[in-house]
């Protein structure tokens, strides 16, 4: 950790975070405020049931309204400067989002079977059902998959940054300990935001999926650029879904 409070083992030399301490812009209290309120919006058009999108259609367009709401929120408060969160992709920054998939299986997969034989752990009912879906299910689901995983990553990503400036702007926090805070506080978001997919088990969403998001959000933090934690997390994801297409292709035909 440098003098200035950077992660010298963790982070680039010379690179920063955008939106606080005035870079490139300052966004106000109530601009915060408009964000997460799209951040909110974006997650509710995701998980509640609209009468006219539940076709594989249909859940798509709500699974894409999920970071486009807040992404022309961001948008409209901070001009141009939204753009901020995306950088060009680098053939160091792929074997960065390699890595943290990586990384990030190994640590689930641990703390995942420890929870299991100690608590108890709820299985994903979308994706154990994918082992029952036809091709042209499995086809959707893969598909509306993509838009969904960005979206967890404005979903955390966007809550991070306002966390950041609130500790460091206004709170008066030193650097490092205001990116601690807001590592900390968008992970507990993300793990609580998925009780609802495991059946309400809050030590299996704040352990095993608030694990897994401190691990994803190392790619960010890493890189400070949404493709690189948006491709390590669709990695980690589409393991997982293969994982769960092999297993059901191995069980014997009753």
């Amino acid at each position: 950790m440098s003098e200035q409070g950077r992660i010298d083992w963790l982070e680039r030399p010379n690179d920063d975070f955008p939106f606080y301490d005035g870079q490139p812009v300052t966004l106000s209290g109530g601009q915060w405020l408009v964000v997460l309120a799209a951040v909110a919006l974006g997650f509710a058009c995701l998980t509640v049931n609209v009468p006219v999108l539940t076709s594989d259609a249909g859940v798509l367009i709500r699974a894409l309204l999920f970071p486009v709401l807040p992404l022309l929120a961001l948008r409209l408060v901070a001009g141009r400067h939204w753009r901020c969160l995306f950088r060009r992709v680098r053939g160091a920054d792929v074997g960065w989002m390699l890595g943290f998939a990586i990384l990030n299986l190994v640590i689930t997969v641990a703390l995942g079977a420890l929870v299991m034989t100690v608590f108890g752990a709820e299985v994903n009912a979308a994706v154990h059902g994918l082992a029952d879906m036809d091709a042209s299910g499995r086809k959707w689901f893969f598909l509306h998959t993509l838009p969904q995983l960005f979206g967890e990553e404005v979903l955390t990503v966007l809550p991070f940054l306002a966390v950041l400036h609130l500790a460091h702007d206004r709170l008066g926090l030193s650097r490092i300990k205001a990116v601690i805070m807001a590592w900390l506080l968008s992970s507990l978001l993300f793990g609580l935001v998925h009780l609802p997919s495991y059946n309400w088990n809050l030590l299996q969403c704040l352990v095993v999926i608030g694990s897994a998001r401190l691990v994803l959000s190392l790619a960010y933090i890493k890189t400070k650029n949404l493709w690189v934690s948006t491709g390590a997390h669709i990695i980690n994801d589409w393991v997982i879904f293969g994982v769960v297409l092999i297993g059901a292709a191995a069980q014997p035909v009753a």
